[in-house]
């Protein structure tokens, strides 16, 4: 039969020399168009605009830091063909969701690749970041939109636990914890595993949920292993909360800060509830009939101005705002920080305790110092780069718990204690950042942390709500001083420096010599 086959193409060549140019012809047209498929089917064009689920996604992923990276980069991760071809075929199912209209909105992501597979590819877990200083600005409801300014030092952290680093924030990269959620978006996480280098393994409960130890054991498939997602889980789709993105516009003078008001109107109409685009955009022009009407004046003076807000606002609701499929900054919480969203707190709210009464610790300095806050016009405050040296008290995992009911006279060797609790920026204990902000996630009412707590000791010092010339409670200065110093005192701390001032030390005539005669050097600490 073969001698018959080539007898016959040597009677027949040119036949067969057609025939092979047609399917050479055919073979190149479908592997051409094959890649071109490919290609245009892993695009980010058809990612976010021939798929209608996707346009809340496509157009938070536009103005995302990763708006230059390909969707398939992340959601098929960076393989040969061969190895991201299964996969793709695995995803067909989504076009015939599309198709059949086979979904429940909003749309969540299920099944996403670790970020091992995905992130890591581009930021190196080994590389070692320094911690970097941020300052966050934000603006009051008032009428003036008064200006405040948090400054404090991220602990980023990083590198490898071999070079004697893989601490800060990114410690969780280096090292193996695994959480069990409740629910699909991981917002509610009662239980923590620990695996240290030498396999020791520590199990942190949440005291206020019914989770046992028999239950982790029956769902031990649905741990999972904590990696960069589980904090920057918006980092490529971020819709902002209106706080952020209205603080953020007014901070740029994209909306200006003279406009009365314009921050709480602003962030009200965002957070109010909207059937459609249309409704949200007229609530939002709605603005000028209300500045003409409330404050003519500055309308008649300033229309340019409003108008401006006005665009900013509308293009703000565009971004973060999708009725047609129930999407928005409250259907997708971002878990990096822990004001409008659990985030952190979600494990490091103070209530997670293991069998051995050890806490996943709650305190402002593991990630980030101690937040400093200055208001209008006064300089940025003094921050402390690196931790100095703390008292034993302090490295109880429950500190932050316990701190607010331990008071003695230590505390002043350290700290300005003026209105202990308060939020008015007096002293270091009066900090607005710590005690003026409503911490909803945390967990340091939670009832059954009281037994881990030791009983409230009683303070040997005097409360005092300000400093007064009179007053007999002498608060020790917090830092070095020295002969060449004394005297120097007011070229730091008054109206146009740092913070603790009050108004008679600042008085004409006060001579700045006086300050070491009622406050004393802070003693020397020692371990």
């Amino acid at each position: 039969m073969i001698r018959r086959f080539f007898r016959w193409v040597r009677e027949h060549w040119k036949l067969t020399l057609v025939s092979l140019f047609i399917l050479l012809l055919i073979g190149m047209a479908v592997f051409a168009g094959g890649v071109t498929a490919w290609e245009y089917t892993n695009s980010t064009e058809f990612c976010g605009t021939t798929c209608h689920t996707m346009p809340p996604e496509y157009v938070a992923y536009q103005h995302s830091p990763h708006a230059r990276v390909a969707c398939v980069d992340c959601h098929l991760g960076q393989e040969s063909v061969l190895r991201a071809l299964p996969r793709k075929a695995m995803e067909v199912r989504h076009v015939v969701y599309a198709l059949t209209q086979d979904y429940e909105i909003p749309i969540y992501v299920r099944n996403l690749r670790p970020a091992r597979d995905t992130c890591e590819q581009c930021h190196n877990p080994d590389k070692f970041s320094n911690d970097s200083v941020k300052e966050i600005q934000s603006f009051g409801n008032d009428e003036r939109n008064t200006e405040r300014r948090t400054i404090l030092a991220l602990k980023t952290g990083g590198g490898s636990s071999r070079e004697g680093l893989g601490r800060g924030i990114h410690w969780h990269v280096e090292n193996e914890v695994w959480f069990l959620p409740n629910d699909p978006l991981k917002q509610d996480i009662p239980y923590v595993r620990e695996v240290d280098a030498e396999g020791r393994v520590t199990e942190y409960y949440d005291l206020e949920s019914d989770i046992t130890p028999e239950y982790v054991a029956e769902n031990e498939q649905n741990l999972r292993r904590m990696d960069c997602i589980d904090c920057h889980n918006r980092i490529s789709h971020k819709f902002e909360h209106p706080n952020r993105s209205i603080d953020e516009a007014i901070s740029k003078g994209i909306i200006d800060p003279s406009i009365p008001f314009i921050r709480a109107q602003a962030v009200n109409i965002l957070t109010s509830k909207h059937e459609s685009h249309e409704t949200l955009n007229a609530a939002v022009e709605n603005l000028d009939t209300w500045y003409k009407t409330t404050y003519p004046e500055y309308y008649e003076q300033n229309r340019a101005l409003i108008a401006k807000a006005i665009e900013e606002i509308k293009r703000q609701a565009g971004e973060s705002f999708f009725p047609e499929m129930q999407v928005g900054w409250e259907t997708h919480p971002n878990n990096v920080g822990h004001l409008e969203d659990p985030g952190c707190f979600r494990c490091h709210d103070g209530k997670h305790v293991s069998p051995e009464g050890e806490t996943i610790r709650l305190e402002c300095n593991i990630c980030h110092s101690i937040p400093r806050v200055a208001g209008p016009g006064l300089p940025a405050p003094v921050i402390a780069l690196e931790s100095g040296t703390e008292p034993e008290s302090h490295m109880d995992s429950n500190w932050l718990a316990r701190h607010r009911e331990e008071f003695d006279e230590t505390c002043v060797g350290c700290h300005s204690t003026y209105n202990r609790g308060g939020s008015d920026n007096s002293s270091f204990c009066a900090n607005s950042a710590c005690h003026g902000t409503k911490w909803v996630y945390a967990g340091l009412n939670a009832p059954g942390l009281r037994s881990y707590l030791p009983e409230p000791t009683e303070s040997s010092e005097p409360v005092i709500e300000a400093p007064t010339p009179d007053a007999e409670f002498v608060p020790r200065i917090p830092h070095p001083l020295d002969d060449q110093r004394i005297g120097q005192c007011l070229n730091c701390h008054g109206p146009d420096g740092l913070r603790p001032y009050t108004e008679f030390h600042v008085t004409e005539g006060f001579p700045a010599e006086a300050c070491t005669e009622c406050h004393k050097l802070a003693p020397v600490l020692t371990n």
